[in-house]
């Protein structure tokens, strides 16, 4: 098995790798950052978003396995002090036996220049740097209304935690496949009305919207602001690629985002 790990600059983290790898070496597990069986995340949940980016065209071969090592993160399944607990599940439970499947988010941006795909472990948002946002939302290639706002947010289930849930959408099961629509700011009174209300999608349905000003639409994948101008067109779908995670020492998920949000002492 060969383990690739991704972390960030802090210094608790960096010594947590540094034990992390002894461990491994000890175990004879052999460390790879350019082809892994495994990806070990060691930070928190932006560290885990950008381990999936970094490795996201070997999504077919490659698990992950969350480190944390600051504050509570919800993609995180150990803490630096179980890196030896980790290490010894890895070599007597195989990755590819012991391994869960999520689905992912696929975004399609069409532009004056051409056609841009991205793929999201969270969300795809589009927004409007300045004034309102006005755009024609489709679902299943059939008109559902026309939005006006600041924005429109698309999330996947595991990313109904973050800025979806922020918005007021619905906590969703990762195991199900759906998409989940949830308005950014928007403008309702007597002029103008939306649904007003966080939408789930079906498997087998897309949403589509087009801004109708394109020049100042804003595209951000997971966080991050992508550099695109004249957006006229972004559709979003589940995606063929999955994300899979190591599954031994895998927490529940309702387990999750009760010491996440709620913190109730059990």
């Amino acid at each position: 098995m060969r383990v690739a790990i991704v972390h960030n600059d802090r210094v608790t983290t960096r010594v947590a790798v540094r034990h992390l790898q002894v461990l491994l070496a000890e175990a004879g597990i052999l460390q790879d950052q350019d082809h892994p069986d495994l990806v070990i995340s060691v930070g928190g949940d932006g560290t885990l978003i950008s381990a999936f980016h970094k490795y996201q065209k070997q999504l077919d071969h490659v698990a992950f396995a969350g480190i944390h090592t600051g504050h509570l993160g919800f993609y995180t399944d150990w803490r630096n002090y179980d890196m030896e607990k980790l290490v010894e599940a890895l070599a007597s439970h195989p990755v590819k036996d012991h391994s869960v499947t999520y689905p992912l988010l696929a975004m399609k941006v069409t532009t004056s220049s051409g056609i841009k795909e991205f793929l999201a472990l969270n969300e795809a948002s589009i927004k409007r740097v300045s004034k309102t946002m006005e755009a024609e939302v489709s679902i299943g290639g059939c008109r559902f209304e026309n939005f006006r706002g600041d924005g429109l947010c698309v999330s996947t289930p595991t990313g109904s935690t973050a800025y979806s849930k922020s918005l007021g959408g619905a906590v969703i099961h990762p195991r199900l496949k759906a998409l989940q629509l949830t308005e950014i700011a928007s403008i309702n009174n007597l002029v103008f009305r939306t649904v007003g209300s966080p939408i789930v999608i079906a498997p087998d349905e897309w949403i589509t919207i087009v801004p109708k000003n394109t020049d100042r639409a804003v595209v951000i994948v997971d966080g991050e602001r992508v550099a695109l101008t004249d957006v006229m067109q972004a559709d979003y779908r589940i995606a063929q690629e999955e994300i899979s995670f190591y599954e031994y020492g895998h927490h529940h998920f309702w387990d999750r985002v009760n010491e996440a949000f709620i913190g109730d002492v059990k």
